[in-house]
């Protein structure tokens, strides 16, 4: 199974190779990848096959799948119409057909999911292939995006069927964790506890399921999907997508199907959906919408029929199911023939055709004889097979048997009239027939597909002992006795007198069609036009909220921010914590002098004026927090915090150069009470919060192990260390891949129209002198009142030693202070010391290399450490130790980690020297 997947997922990943190679022609070699998985599944009906693969088991995420009788049936659906599929695009498409290689992998793609939506046993990876269907089908109704109507048609489907599927995944949850198990196998294998619970987690799944096959009220998504390409109707909306619901309310009926919200939730929608639905086929012109409508309506009763919870319909509802996927499937595949060679789906207009195209006209009346569900076709036998079984459902009070036995009766009607419609207008004769119609006749390998799936319809009518013995198993496994069995003839009985009710009152309706039109103002709505009015109401809605949060004014965006941050929080401790917390003001005099320190400069930056002496006083606070670090035995904190805080403040610096020194009077805010409250509430919410996280720990703390575990798995004794670039070291790259977007970000603000590439050298000035000496190659180029000779001295002789400090925090930081980071910080400043010493020509004669271009190489480098442990075959990020002796170094001891810091340090340098080149050298010249 996990083959299959494999093999659909690589045909995707090749299918726009091929398409470009081969052509249309393409999808036949593509359609051998569904093919040869379809031989797997009969080579294993009849037997249970399991799978597992572990993955992420401390969430319960392992690839989990699971071939048994209902995976078995759903599998053939999914992958033999499927391969049909692909070989009718190989003429449906023209051979200029625009993306055609992304619709390939697209469907191939959609096929593999399904193939594993149908046999996950994890009821997470059954979420995951759910969802991944949903965007498959987005992407495939909106493959003419630029056409707004496919678009919309597009977006209203990932809206509707995305909306049901994160419902269906809080159900997931409530399931798993009330079960303790997400396995479907283990799920069904255990007798239901029941409760509230069970009733709200069964109910949000159901609603993901009826969401999925368009089960009024949410049924309006699948008309308009109408606007995809043929064979995507054909496919998704017919024999594949639109029965995942349909399959996992049958793979749950054997064990939830007598739990509350069951039967009150799915028999009056699928019977609502049967008449519903049925009526709106018998008004709409398109040949398209018409099959859409009674799609709808057929998904009703095959959603009926599962949710009874009896083995006779569970063995009814399947062979509905496979009957509905063969005609349905033919059908779409008929309309898109007649589309192709007449232009037009509008039975209004076309007329003769069936003269003109008895072959396709023949496998069309085959196929809408079994959706009308006349003998001997599949759909004859499943509508019987349904009526019996309604007829002695006995878990359904009388009331309720009658009323959906009546709803199916009527709606089987519906389905004779707009069956005799649907062949009617498309291949009989009108009284007015269009003169300019024309008509291209298909070739025999697109008229194939459909002619197998028609005759696929006759044979298994005709066949129904061995179609019995295939769909019977999976009925067995429902509580009850199977009594029922599928043949043509069951002698004269009240499910044959139904029938020939329902054919007479269907001739009757096909009668009267003609009255039967749309009306301007429908009593019911129209749930299109509702499902609109909903996104208008939101988008008003969004707006409102947005106007009044949003303002506009930064000072109220903050303080309803922290506002929040106050109140929900304290809110939440208030009425749910019993923890008690201990607190120490302090371990040593020496800590609650330096927190004295760092309130009396936090109240000193509130009342200076001063923008300079603001900023030095809030970086007293940063180094006092430094301090306490290194008081509490964190030197790698400490020595990070002292480098983050001076880089910080010669960024502020830098910026500030162009603001005047002292804030003006008439702009100097005065104290207010409202801003000082809100300070010091989230300053006790804070100390709060923190308070009640310590106390509410019940466990050993986890840091007792991470220096064993630093030493063990990372090969390194500095903790912190091992954990950013081993253990955690994802969290890393997500980090630095944010550093590398706030480098881009502040070099594309400050350049305005395009970024320079590396800083220019000395030898670039206009006005360079080489016959002059300085202690720096670029300080002569400074203006000289703005020189300074001890700081010139100063850098020249300290630069070459901060740098080799540099290189040491890198090399010595996995066992001791420093690393990758802050060797990285520690090289910053130096540049930043060559910058301040020698003016903007300084940093081309420090490092002549572009900023950008040591970004990309810090981030490649990072990732590629990952992409290099997958192909090594270990977990990505993992570290390799490598010890070697050398005849004059010793031992050495080298972790692959190391090239992951590499990166980091490059990283950190780049964003330093895109910074000082912007914000330094940059503004220089505009402030000039």
């Amino acid at each position: 199974m996990l083959a299959i997947l494999l093999a659909h997922a690589l045909a995707a990943l090749l299918a726009p190779l091929c398409v470009r190679v081969l052509g249309r022609n393409a999808f036949y070699p593509l359609a051998l990848v569904p093919l040869g998985s379809l031989g797997w599944v009969f080579a294993h009906w009849g037997s249970t096959v399991r799978s597992h693969t572990a993955w992420a088991p401390q969430i319960a995420m392992d690839i989990d799948l699971r071939f048994d009788s209902l995976a078995a049936v759903m599998s053939v659906l999914v992958l033999g119409v499927g391969a049909l599929i692909l070989i009718y695009c190989g003429r449906y498409f023209d051979r200029d057909e625009a993306r055609l290689g992304v619709f390939a992998a697209e469907l191939i793609a959609f096929a593999g999911a399904m193939f594993g939506l149908v046999t996950s046993d994890n009821m997470l990876l059954l979420f995951v292939f759910w969802e991944i269907t949903t965007v498959l089908s987005f992407l495939l109704v909106g493959h003419y995006a630029e056409r707004a109507m496919s678009r919309r048609a597009a977006i209203q489907a990932l809206l509707v069927t995305g909306a049901g599927g994160l419902t269906m995944l809080v159900g997931i949850v409530i399931l798993g964790l009330r079960y303790d198990s997400f396995l479907l196998s283990e799920l069904l294998a255990t007798a239901p506890p029941g409760g509230p619970a069970v009733s709200v987690g069964i109910g949000l799944v159901l609603v993901g399921a009826i969401s999925k096959s368009a089960i009024v009220p949410l049924h309006f998504w699948l008309p308009g999907a109408m606007a995809a390409p043929t064979p995507v109707s054909a496919y998704l909306h017919a024999a594949a997508m639109v029965k995942a619901g349909i399959y996992l309310v049958a793979r749950l009926a054997p064990a939830f199907a007598q739990t509350p919200p069951w039967h009150v939730l799915l028999l009056p929608l699928g019977v609502a959906s049967i008449l519903l639905a049925g009526w709106r086929a018998m008004q709409v012109h398109d040949l398209k919408l018409v099959l859409a409508f009674g799609t709808v309506s057929q998904l009703g009763l095959l959603l009926t029929m599962m949710a009874v919870g009896t083995p006779d319909a569970a063995l009814a509802g399947l062979t509905l199911l496979v009957a509905h996927a063969l005609f349905k499937a033919c059908l779409f595949m008929v309309v898109g023939i007649i589309d192709h060679g007449t232009g037009t789906r509008d039975l209004r207009r076309l007329s003769g055709l069936g003269g003109r195209a008895p072959w396709l006209c023949a496998i069309a009346i085959t196929a809408t004889l079994s959706m009308a569900g006349l003998p001997p076709l599949l759909g004859f036998v499943g509508k019987e097979a349904a009526l019996g079984a309604l007829w002695s459902a006995e878990v359904l009070s009388t009331p309720a048997r009658v009323a959906v036995l009546a709803g199916v009766a009527v709606g089987s009607a519906l389905t004779v009239a707009y069956s005799i419609r649907f062949v009617w207008g498309a291949f009989g004769v009108t009284a007015n027939p269009d003169p300019s119609m024309r008509w291209h006749a298909p070739g025999p390998l697109l008229l194939a597909p459909p002619a197998v799936l028609a005759v696929a319809g006759l044979a298994a009518g005709l066949g129904t002992g061995a179609l019995d013995r295939w769909l019977s198993p999976y009925a067995a496994s429902l509580p009850g006795v199977l009594d029922a069995h599928l043949a043509l003839w069951h002698g004269v009985n009240g499910p044959l007198v139904v029938t020939v009710l329902v054919i007479v009152a269907g001739i009757a309706l096909f009668g009267i069609r003609s009255r039967i039109g749309e009306p301007l103002h429908p009593r019911l709505g129209n749930a299109d036009r509702n499902y609109d009015a909903a996104l208008r109401a939101m988008d008003r809605l969004s707006l409102r909220i947005t106007g009044t949060v949003q303002s506009g004014s930064l000072p109220v965006s903050q303080a309803m921010i922290l506002g929040t941050l106050i109140v929900l929080p304290t809110v939440l401790l208030a009425m749910g914590t019993r923890t008690g917390v201990e607190l120490r003001l302090w371990d040593s005099p020496l800590q609650a002098a330096i927190g004295a320190i760092m309130v009396a400069m936090a109240l000193a930056a509130t009342v200076l004026r001063n923008r300079l002496a603001s900023v030095l006083v809030v970086g007293v606070t940063g180094y006092g927090c430094g301090v306490i670090f290194a008081l509490h035995g964190a030197p790698d904190l400490a020595l990070t915090q002292f480098l983050v805080e001076t880089l910080t403040l010669v960024i502020f610096v830098l910026v500030l150069r162009a603001f005047p020194a002292e804030i003006a009077a008439d702009q100097a805010t005065a104290f207010e009470l409202r801003r000082a409250l809100l300070a010091t509430g989230v300053g006790a919410a804070v100390t709060a919060l923190a308070a009640f996280a310590t106390a509410a720990r019940h466990s050993d703390p986890i840091w007792t192990a991470i220096p064993e575990a630093a030493y063990t798995i990372g090969g390194g004794k500095n903790a912190v260390n091992v954990l950013l670039v081993d253990i955690r070291a994802w969290d890393t790259l997500g980090e630095i891949s944010v550093l590398v977007v706030a480098a881009t970000g502040v070099a594309s603000l400050v350049f305005r129209s395009r970024r320079f590439g590396s800083a220019p050298r000395a030898a670039d000035a206009p006005d360079y002198d080489p016959g002059l000496v300085s202690w720096l190659p670029a300080a002569r180029l400074d203006d000289r009142s703005r020189r300074s000779m001890v700081l010139q001295i100063t850098t020249r002789l300290i630069f070459p030693t901060i740098m080799v400090l540099s290189v040491y925090f890198f090399f010595s930081g996995h066992n001791a202070p420093g690393g990758g980071f802050a060797g990285g910080l520690l090289a910053g400043l130096a540049l930043t010391l060559r910058y301040l010493a020698g003016g903007p020509y300084e940093l081309g004669e420090a490092l002549p290399v572009d900023a950008g271009h040591l970004l990309g190489a810090g981030l490649t480098l990072a990732a590629g450490t990952a992409t290099a442990s997958l192909l090594l075959g270990a977990p990505p990020l993992s570290s390799a130790i490598v010890e070697v002796t050398l005849p004059i170094l010793g031992d050495i001891k080298l972790v692959t980690a190391l090239f992951f810091d590499l990166g980091v340090y490059l990283v950190v340098v780049g964003l330093v020297l895109d910074v000082l080149r912007s914000l330094g050298a940059r503004l220089d010249k505009e402030l000039r």
